[in-house]
């Protein structure tokens, strides 16, 4: 079972993924230096709040490049939570700075014509629904996550799609490409869904 390494630019539930990790019994490390991601063997990129707030941090904390090299070179697997995996897309309508670029796809507001009137942000708990059999849902009976996000990720290529949810409208709930993940919903914040999928990470093979 590989250890985890949660990417600390300063957002995050950091507390929240170490108490899981803990539950679990796996081995969790911090990465604040280039040094630290070089010896991950999985990554979580965690993220709240903006996303050009998110993206400057991740840009100022000198772990972009470093990042990058990681992740598209070594191709260690990744996860993004929430924001983590909006940074993940090539850019956002809630800002002007370019994301990771690490999947095809932009993020944009809810819609709020096809949203039925729901109000923003899409906050509180909500089915998921996997579109094929996956290492990240293995063995999750009727998944229900917690999401807090007035954005959501567009992705071009719909093998990117790795689930989906409703809110309103249907949206992606979690994307993949190949050793790359991304969570809209918290799974830190999803009691026994939640915990499952972050076990899952830690012990999936990737091609």
């Amino acid at each position: 079972m590989a250890s985890v390494t949660l990417i600390n630019y300063g957002l995050g539930n950091i507390q929240a993924f170490a108490h899981i990790y803990q539950r679990l019994n796996i081995s969790l490390e911090i990465a604040e230096t280039a040094g630290q991601l070089e010896k991950a063997e999985r990554l979580i990129l965690p993220g709240v709040g903006a996303f050009d707030w998110a993206m400057k941090r991740l840009n100022d904390s000198g772990l972009r490049e470093p990042l990058d090299q990681v992740v598209l070179h070594k191709q260690v697997p990744i996860l993004g939570v929430c924001v983590g995996m909006q940074m993940m897309a090539q850019r956002s309508e809630e800002g002007a700075l370019p994301g990771l670029g690490w999947i095809d796809a932009d993020v944009v507001r809810f819609d709020p014509v096809n949203s039925s009137g729901n109000p923003l942000p899409h906050m509180g708990w909500n089915d998921v629904r996997p579109l094929a059999v996956d290492s990240l849902f293995s063995g999750i009976d009727a998944p229900r996550y917690y999401f807090l996000h007035s954005y959501c990720v567009v992705a071009r290529c719909p093998d990117n799609i790795l689930a989906t949810a409703h809110y309103g409208e249907s949206f992606t709930a979690a994307v993949r490409k190949n050793h790359i993940f991304g969570t809209q919903f918290h799974p830190e914040k999803s009691h026994q869904w939640g915990i499952s999928l972050l076990n899952n990470f830690a012990v999936l093979k990737t091609c």
